[in-house]
């Protein structure tokens, strides 16, 4: 494990942390899907500094980063990008005019916006790093997220999203409203932002988050581990092996994409704490993040307000650890 490539993304969430005060959990788990090369779907009401934590990333990186505003009017072109005439020399060329998908760092805004065409599109970029225009196809940069935003209250003029495009993310962050003392630090650290012109950030070198994806890529986890974590997904898909309770609230399972997820993001996980094996706390520290998303509760769990995170603690409860 290079010491250097892990002081220099701990120094990238410290200036994170300060930027986006008391989200801590959102800051370290926007660096796990960085360090696992995949994206992330932010969940939370208006204000709660899920556009700032994506700013601030990109920032940190010197990434380019690229803002769609999901509406009902969008096309998919919008996002990919589109052929077009231009004259050179007095002959007409067609020329491919990249989108805002084409950035390092794509915030896609109020994702649930926009109509299936539009998601379709950014399907493929999300899945295989690369777009399809007029039968050509485009790779994506190399360093190449997908930071989407929903708010989880207002549904008026929304498209759900699809179950498949929904598994492509990651992981699902909930952002919480911060603490009073929280609040509190954030409106005087904006005063001090506008009297100083903005805070400064320094940039590391985006060569320390591939290095660290090698190293994270090449980690072995143990059999009982691996295990453990393989039956929290099944857990899932066969609750009734567990409790009843459990079986009543979870109508359909997670994919074995959670699978691929949890093995991933749990060795992220270990890596960024310093250490070069994983453990079930690894796994159940990214547990949440990784399924949540990944559930469909069954009617009667809605009706009682159990939510996603709820079903999760329960598995975690219920699975014994190997």
């Amino acid at each position: 494990m290079s010491q250097e490539n892990l002081s220099a993304i701990h120094s990238m969430m410290e200036q994170m942390a300060r930027s986006v005060i008391g989200q801590d959990q959102v800051v370290r788990t926007l660096t796990l899907a960085l360090l696992c090369n995949g994206n992330v779907l932010l969940e939370g009401l208006p204000g709660t500094a899920k556009t700032r934590s994506i700013k601030t990333l990109s920032s940190v990186l010197e990434a380019n980063l690229g803002r769609i505003q999901f509406t009902p009017d969008l096309l998919p072109s919008d996002v990919t990008g589109n052929e077009v005439y231009q004259d050179n020399q007095g002959v007409s060329e067609l020329i491919f005019q990249q989108g805002p998908i084409f950035n390092e760092l794509v915030l896609a805004d109020e994702i649930n916006r926009a109509p299936a065409k539009v998601q379709a599109a950014l399907l493929e970029a999300m899945e295989e790093r690369q777009v399809t225009v007029a039968g050509k196809t485009y790779k994506l940069p190399a360093l190449f997220m997908v930071l989407a935003t929903q708010n989880p209250i207002e549904q008026e003029g929304t498209y759900p999203l699809p179950e498949a495009q929904m598994d492509r993310f990651l992981m699902k962050i909930s952002v919480d409203y911060p603490t009073s003392d929280a609040e509190l630090a954030i409106v005087r650290m904006l005063q001090a932002e506008e009297a100083a012109a903005g805070a400064e950030l320094t940039a590391i070198s985006q060569d320390h988050i591939f290095a660290a994806r090698d190293t994270i890529g090449a980690m072995k986890i143990a059999e009982p581990v691996e295990r453990y974590l393989v039956d929290l997904v099944m857990a899932t898909r066969q609750p009734e092996a567990y409790c009843e309770k459990l079986a009543s609230w979870v109508d359909t399972g997670s994919s074995p994409r959670a699978t691929i997820a949890l093995h991933r993001t749990a060795r992220a996980s270990a890596w960024l704490d310093g250490r070069d094996h994983v453990t079930p706390d690894d796994v159940q520290s990214v547990a949440h993040a990784v399924l949540r998303h990944r559930l469909i509760l069954s009617y009667e769990a809605l009706a009682d307000r159990v939510s996603a995170d709820d079903v999760i603690d329960e598995i975690i409860a219920q699975v014994a650890v190997g």
